[in-house]
């Protein structure tokens, strides 16, 4: 089978298209055959590593997040899974073989989630690390809801740093699925249509507006929570426009990596920073997590493409390179690599 494998860390050139076996599935596994292999940041980071040439034994196949079917199925996996249209989460999180930029993945039965019917491949591909990071920072709130859907939300204002962005996008979605008060920040009025789109009810461009006093028209009281992508650029921002209780939920640290933050002022009002990493948050929000994810695909309220203001990149396999090139230089919208097409 064709896959895509790099033995040391640097440059999106280090990864190679090269023929393995195809796997069988061991206890407790599952053997997805890929159509749509997505592509995120904490890939080329983790391609990238500390710094180049490091060599990387064994090889790693790229890639967190897939969809595709359950061609085979280990001992002890229920046979009701073969054929199966599924999305796959952490495919490549400590299993060197296991990334989705392959056209078979083994992975443990527990990070396929069956894809509801009428979701497109592209869709699950696209569903992994931006949604469980979004639901992860909405569900972190003091006296918030720790499950979303219908209701959850209601009556709570969510302010999402860079709604342009593939996270940002999500949140919007879920956020806008759970009935709360969605205000984005953007860059441009390109990424102001995007966030539009994804269904964001208030739109400051952050270049040309004072994003403080717009949020406090919108909101006088603030907003309960932050999703943020930038705490070294607009931690300034998150102290004025929080809420008393509120909690921004720091998910990246574009523009800087460190922060300093007021004592007094967040003390008050009993505010949290909560910081996000989806591979070792707790189990019992995992759960929960992947079922709301499903749900809201289930009700249609995910959507990606042009009209969700998450635009599609599609590459071939033997294009694995350029697709990560692509995330690295920030490309916006959706990454997706096309391991089979229908």
């Amino acid at each position: 089978m064709r896959a895509i494998a790099y033995s040391v860390t640097g440059d999106p050139e280090v990864l190679t298209l090269v023929d393995r076996p195809v796997p069988d599935p061991g206890p407790g596994e599952v053997r997805v055959r890929i159509h749509r292999s997505g592509v995120n940041p904490t890939d080329w980071k983790s391609r990238r590593g500390q710094q180049a040439g490091v060599d990387v034994d064994p090889p790693q196949v790229p890639n967190q997040d897939g969809s595709g079917i359950v061609d085979a199925v280990g001992q002890g996996v229920e046979a009701t899974l073969l054929g199966r249209r599924v999305w796959v989460w952490e495919a490549a999180h400590l299993r060197p073989a296991g990334g989705t930029a392959q056209e078979f993945a083994v992975v443990p039965a527990r990070q396929v989630v069956l894809l509801p019917d009428g979701a497109s491949f592209d869709l699950g591909a696209s569903l992994g690390v931006p949604f469980l990071t979004a639901h992860r920072c909405l569900t972190v709130t003091e006296d918030g809801p720790t499950r979303l859907g219908p209701g959850a939300m209601d009556g709570r204002t969510i302010l999402v740093a860079g709604g342009a962005g593939a996270v940002g996008n999500a949140a919007i979605q879920l956020a806008r699925w759970s009935d709360a008060t969605v205000i984005t920040t953007v860059s441009s009025p390109h990424k102001g249509n995007l966030a539009a789109h994804a269904g964001a009810d208030h739109i400051i461009d952050y270049r040309q507006q004072d994003v403080v006093a717009e949020v406090h028209a919108i909101a006088p009281d603030g907003v309960n929570t932050i999703v943020e992508v930038s705490p070294a650029v607009n931690a300034v921002i998150d102290v004025e426009v929080l809420a008393r209780h509120g909690s921004v939920a720091v998910y990246a640290n574009n523009g800087g990596n460190a922060i300093e933050l007021p004592v007094r002022p967040l003390m008050v009002p009993n505010v949290r920073w909560q910081f996000v990493l989806v591979y070792n948050a707790p189990e019992q929000w995992r759960a929960h997590a992947l079922d709301d994810i499903t749900a809201a695909v289930r009700d249609g309220a995910v959507r990606v493409g042009d009209q969700a203001g998450l635009p599609l990149h599609h590459y071939t396999l033997e294009q694995a390179a350029e697709a990560h090139a692509a995330v690295e230089q920030g490309a916006v919208g959706k990454v997706l690599i096309d391991v089979r097409t229908e």
